[in-house]
């Protein structure tokens, strides 16, 4: 039996990296910002040198634990954040969210021009290679996706090269109603042109859209990273606000946290009123499962929250953050008044939000830091509001547009390089990108605990456990045990 080639597993074999394909034609050229480069070449030394004269209080040893930390199941990561400062000019980076299959290296120059694989090699060679020294079965190497093909199939080939061996690149699309993964005995896995189906012992997961939906929590097959870590706070904003708390408890006496904006959790749609007449009127409503930018919505006006009210929504819980938009017009929290840095204003005078994604990668020597990015909001941030105003235009920063077809496109017109050109014009500078890179690895860390603490001495679900963090009968009738 021959399988269409849109469904069958493609074979990518070493040799095969070709950089136009795995890059953005705006990055692939783009030399990379001197600051950026010292900052992702710096030892774990410097930095800890560094963040603790800058930051007197945080234990120097309490902070190298945590930065030679070693993930169980959240392995790779990208989080979100702001540049936010107080009235008083106090600027901090805070967490917007995590994210358990980042995107970025298709954004990010090289910080070695004879290097041509760039991240995407290190990822697979200080990362996804060791996970294979603790696989128990045989089978071959896969990549799996569901968006974001420039970047899967860079890490296909890049995997191809370091592993010197095939790699199959399967398409495993939400509700594909004949897809070509499949568990046999916990086991992956996947079906080639000839209609035969291949084991798989390791596998690279870019899936995104509700992957507990098609990777069980218990598998034979080594994945970077498994199910887990979404439903632990990599895909789920809900468990990844109660993993930040427990972790920022856990730290508490060592100086440092996660920086979140005020998060109220276990939120039903009917109460959303309420909460946002108490953060003043401003608020972030998220769908915890979405991501991509969906599900988010930023409320500034009584209009914005009737719409979202007249909505219909598959889940069942939500969560409601502080606003943090202008100074005249952000939501009163318990840090207080937090506002948006912004990107140095342009020749018109206009200042947009920007966030900076910063990606990390556990090594054997230690969380360090693999590529970073950012993106600006379509609409300059306006010093008073108006009826009428597009907060999201304003606020939103995230890239991805969902065509009708269900399918995705970018909007790389507001993407801002870490190249020469486009860097200087966020206004951050390196201890800013530090402190980014320290935040992450918090957030990461506190995802891996919570994922660790939801699995049994078997690498099972303990679902009472998690039923007690998401009690939302949505999710949970989808996940795979």
């Amino acid at each position: 039996m021959s399988i269409p080639k849109s469904q069958a597993a493609q074979i990518i074999q070493p040799g095969h990296f070709e950089a136009d394909r795995h890059w953005y034609p705006k990055a692939l050229n783009a030399t990379i910002h001197p600051m950026v480069n010292f900052f992702l070449n710096l030892d774990q030394e410097r930095i800890l040198r560094r963040y603790c004269h800058i930051h007197p209080k945080v234990s120097y040893d309490s902070l190298r634990t945590i930065l030679n930390y070693q993930p169980q199941q959240f392995r790779w990561a990208g989080a979100d954040l702001i540049h936010v400062t107080t009235e008083k000019g106090n600027r901090k980076m805070v967490v917007i969210e995590t994210n358990s299959c980042p995107s970025g290296q298709k954004s990010m120059p090289l910080t070695d021009d004879f290097q041509e694989q760039g991240g995407y090699r290190l990822l697979m060679e200080k990362t996804f290679a060791p996970l294979l020294k603790r696989g128990k079965v045989k089978g071959g190497l896969a990549v799996i996706y569901d968006k974001n093909p420039m970047e899967a199939s860079g890490y296909a080939a890049a995997m191809a090269d370091v592993m010197q061996e095939k790699v199959y690149y399967v398409a495993f699309p939400k509700d594909d109603p004949d897809p070509s993964v499949r568990f046999v005995d916990a086991q992956m896995e996947v079906r080639d042109a000839e209609g035969n189906w291949q084991p798989i012992r390791a596998a690279f997961r870019y899936l995104t859209q509700r992957p507990w939906d098609r990777l069980p929590i218990y598998s034979k097959t080594k994945i970077l990273n498994p199910s887990i870590a979404c439903l632990a706070g990599g895909r789920n904003k809900m468990v990844a606000a109660k993993a930040y708390d427990i972790y920022n408890s856990e730290i508490a006496d060592s100086g440092l946290n996660i920086l979140t904006p005020e998060t109220i959790w276990d939120v039903s749609k009917n109460e959303i009123p309420l909460w946002v007449r108490k953060l003043g009127g401003q608020a972030v409503i998220k769908v915890p499962y979405s991501n991509a930018g969906q599900g988010v919505y930023t409320i500034v006006s009584q209009k914005e929250l009737d719409d979202f009210m007249a909505q219909e929504f598959e889940y069942d819980q939500f969560i409601v953050q502080s606003l943090i938009g202008n100074y005249n017009w952000s939501s009163t929290s318990k840090l207080g008044k937090l506002y948006h840095v912004g990107t140095l204003p342009n020749a018109k005078g206009q200042s947009f939000v920007a966030d900076l994604r910063v990606m990390v990668q556990a090594t054997a020597d230690g969380i360090r830091p693999l590529c970073v990015y950012a993106r600006r909001a379509a609409l300059p941030l306006a010093q008073e509001l108006i009826d009428g105003t597009d907060s999201w235009g304003m606020l939103g920063t995230n890239l991805s547009i969902k065509r009708e077809d269900g399918g995705w496109d970018s909007d790389t017109n507001r993407l801002i390089l870490m190249d020469r050109r486009d860097f200087n014009k966020l206004g951050v500078g390196l201890d800013d990108l530090i402190e980014a890179y320290i935040q992450t690895t918090l957030s990461m860390i506190a995802i891996d605990k919570m994922a660790s603490t939801l699995l049994n001495s078997k690498g099972r679900m303990r679902t009472k456990l998690f039923e007690s963090l998401n009690n939302d009968s949505q999710l949970l009738n989808q996940i795979l045990h």
